[in-house]
This record gives C-alpha cells, sequence and structure tokens, in this order.
C-alpha cells in the first residue's frame, strides 16, 4: 500500500483460502471507506509500494507459489488506473518500499539467488542500482523519503529488530527495535517512524522511532502480519490494513 491515512491506497496479494491465488485489485480509502477502483496490470502477491493515492509505486512481488515466480514487474497509479514502466532490477518478493512516484525506493526482499540487499532508485523513469543494505533480508518496512529513508525489521535467518538509515547514497545502522519482528508495516519519516504489526505470532506491538531510538506505543487492536500501511503518512497519523492470519480486511487508523 501507499498514501496517507485520509487518501490511502491498497492493491495486490492473496485472496483468501481455499485459492490463494494473487490479486489485482486496487482500493482507495478516504479516510472513512475502500472503493474499488481498476486492477493492477499484473495480479501479484508480495510486492512493494510508495507514493500517494493519485500517484502510486507499485513494483516486484511474485506470482502464486509453488513454483515461486520473482516479477520484476514496475507500474504507475494515476488515482484511476496503472500504466506499466521499466522493470525493477532484480525481480524479488518482500521487498522494504518507500518514497514518491517519481522518487522511489527499494530494497531488500528475496530474489533467486536467496535473502538481498539490493537497494535501487526510481526516478519516475527508470530504476538504478545503489548500495545495497548492510545486512541483507526480507520481509522489512520502510518509511520516508527516497534521500532519507529508514528500514526497520525483517528476516534474516530469523525475526530481526535491525534499523539502517539510507542518505540516498548509502546505508548505516541505527538503534534496534524493541520487538524482532518480520512482514511487519510501517509509516513516517526517518526522524518520525511508526512500525506495527509483523510476525511472530500475529504481533499488535507498535513502536515509535524519533531518529535514533525506538519507544513502544499503543498496541494495534488485530495482530496481524503481511498487512499493508500508507507508508506516507506522519507516524501521528498511520492507516493500516488487510493482513493475515486468517486472511482480514480490518482497517486501523
Amino acid at each position: 500500500g501507499c498514501g496517507t491515512q485520509t487518501a490511502g491506497l491498497g492493491f495486490g496479494g492473496n485472496a483468501p483460502p481455499p485459492s490463494n491465488n494473487p490479486v489485482g485489485n486496487t482500493e482507495e480509502y478516504n479516510g472513512s471507506s475502500w472503493s474499488e477502483q481498476n486492477d493492477l496490470g499484473t495480479a501479484r502477491i508480495g510486492l512493494g509500494g510508495a507514493g500517494t493515492q493519485t500517484a502510486g509505486l507499485a513494483f516486484a512481488g511474485r506470482l502464486a507459489a509453488p513454483p515461486t515466480t520473482f516479477k520484476n514487474e514496475t507500474e504507475e497509479y494515476n488515482g484511476s488506473s496503472w500504466s506499466e514502466q521499466n522493470n525493477v532490477g532484480t525481480a524479488r518478493i518482500n521487498c522494504g518500499g518507500c518514497g514518491s512516484q517519481t522518487a522511489g525506493l527499494a530494497f531488500g526482499g528475496e530474489a533467486a539467488t536467496g535473502v538481498v540487499g539490493v537497494t535501487e532508485e526510481y526516478n519516475g523513469s527508470s530504476w538504478s542500482e545503489q548500495n545495497d543494505l548492510g545486512t541483507a533480508r526480507f520481509a522489512l518496512a520502510g518509511a520516508g523519503p527516497q534521500t532519507a529513508a529508514v528500514g526497520f525489521g525483517g528476516y534474516i535467518s530469523g525475526a530481526s529488530a535491525l534499523t539502517e538509515h539510507y542518505d540516498g547514497t548509502s546505508w548505516t545502522a541505527s538503534n534496534n527495535m524493541g520487538t524482532a519482528r518480520y512482514a511487519l508495516a510501517g509509516s513516517g519519516t526517518q526522524t518520525a517512524a511508526l512500525a506495527f504489526g509483523g510476525t511472530p505470532g500475529g504481533v499488535t506491538t507498535t513502536e515509535q522511532y524519533d531518529g535514533s531510538s525506538w519507544t513502544t506505543t499503543t498496541s494495534m487492536a488485530t495482530g496481524r502480519r503481511a498487512l499493508g500501511s500508507a507508508n506516507a503518512s506522519p507516524s501521528s497519523a498511520s492507516l493500516a490494513f488487510g493482513g493475515t492470519p486468517p486472511v482480514s480486511n480490518a482497517t486501523e487508523e
């Protein structure tokens, strides 16, 4: 997902059992209710998102598994429909994403070669590879603009609490989250981020980040993993939606 608490955008994901197939469904949130819009061109699971409701960016992901088919498709949303753009350089699933439609950032994930720390910047037309994450991992969350981003959590050989800052060139380590987790969601900026949900266990734990350290704040009502977020929202006005288990359509502000 992407957007803000009063103008959110959710797209793609898994259909509920028994199909568990990837979907291309796209929905807009107006601060009160959701409305269905035109589907993604390529339905997929585990994709990244960035941007706003009227200028969204969707990238990478996979088709139904097994076997896993890693995708590198990039699509832009104009507030009405999706159009395909130049591909991400490294096809992968469950990467972190943040930034905007004209200055997007994709980092980490799982590719055909395994877990990667690959970082790529999008300029509104094409992707270019940058310096890798300090620690390769997948199913992590991100927040902030392309030149001042923060990536946190993820899976290495288990749940991770790692936090890293990106300055538009390279990544540097910061203080860990209080709760190690992956398949979590995030929003905000590098100096005012929010981390919520994730797994193990479909956690409800929410943490606020001030650019240096994390503090626990009010928990989510519904614990879940693989949820969507309006990652452009400030940490004081976030949006969480969807997730599992079980497959959920819950929305929380």
